[in-house]
């Protein structure tokens, strides 16, 4: 099974609190699957301020945030990447709106430079793929990691968190998880066989009436 499909498997076997950011304690937390028709003039309102604040992550933050989210949702053949569904802006919104986030995440972006450069000699984003990918496996699977990367770990798993619930409350997302939502369908009637087994039949005022397909 690779990567996307772990991470699908995991979010809809548990739909985790984690996972979820605690989302259901604030109804200020949007996500970008929501448009704005569905949304109480509050929401919107909340929604203006929150993005006529200053940004939180500087430049080099956020294309570290782009190239660690790829690497956690890479884009398939069915779907899109993390920065395709536009995860670093949802995870600047988070932490915005949640500031408790602000911290650990800057800490954490803070530490996988460090570490790259102890490693590589070169901030995150300046090296190699298979360099970025050999720290990730050095911080992606808590049980095998060393001790001395137990910061990493702390912070992958709540990278891992944001990007999974930003990319699956996208709209690339939520069509990759195959979710249909509410759709108009067409219903025929009781089957024949059916009434015929009960001893019914539509009448021809009925047929006429209320069967239209």
């Amino acid at each position: 099974m690779d990567r996307r499909n772990s991470i699908k498997a995991m979010f809809l076997g548990t739909v985790s609190a984690g996972v979820f950011l605690e989302a259901c304690k604030s109804e200020k937390t949007t996500v970008a699957a929501v448009s704005d028709a569905d949304r109480m003039q509050e929401e919107k309102d909340y929604l203006v301020k929150i993005n006529a604040e200053p940004k939180f992550f500087d430049e080099h933050e956020m294309a570290t945030i782009t190239v660690l989210g790829d690497i956690i949702m890479p884009k398939d053949a069915t779907s899109g990447s993390a920065s395709e569904a536009k995860v670093p802006e949802f995870i600047e919104f988070i932490v915005k709106d949640m500031p408790e986030h602000q911290i650990p995440v800057r800490g954490g972006l803070r530490w996988l430079d460090l570490h790259s450069f102890n490693k590589h000699g070169k901030s995150f984003v300046s090296c190699t793929h298979e360099q970025q990918i050999g720290i990730v496996d050095e911080i992606a699977y808590p049980k095998k990691a060393k001790p001395e990367v137990a910061q990493g770990v702390s912070f992958f798993n709540k990278m891992r968190d944001l990007v999974t619930t930003g990319f699956y409350t996208s709209e690339i997302g939520v069509k990759d998880l195959g979710y249909m939502g509410n759709q108009p369908n067409q219903w025929n009637g009781v089957p024949d066989d059916v009434l015929k087994h009960h001893g019914l039949a539509y009448t021809e005022k009925e047929l006429k009436e209320c069967i239209s397909f």
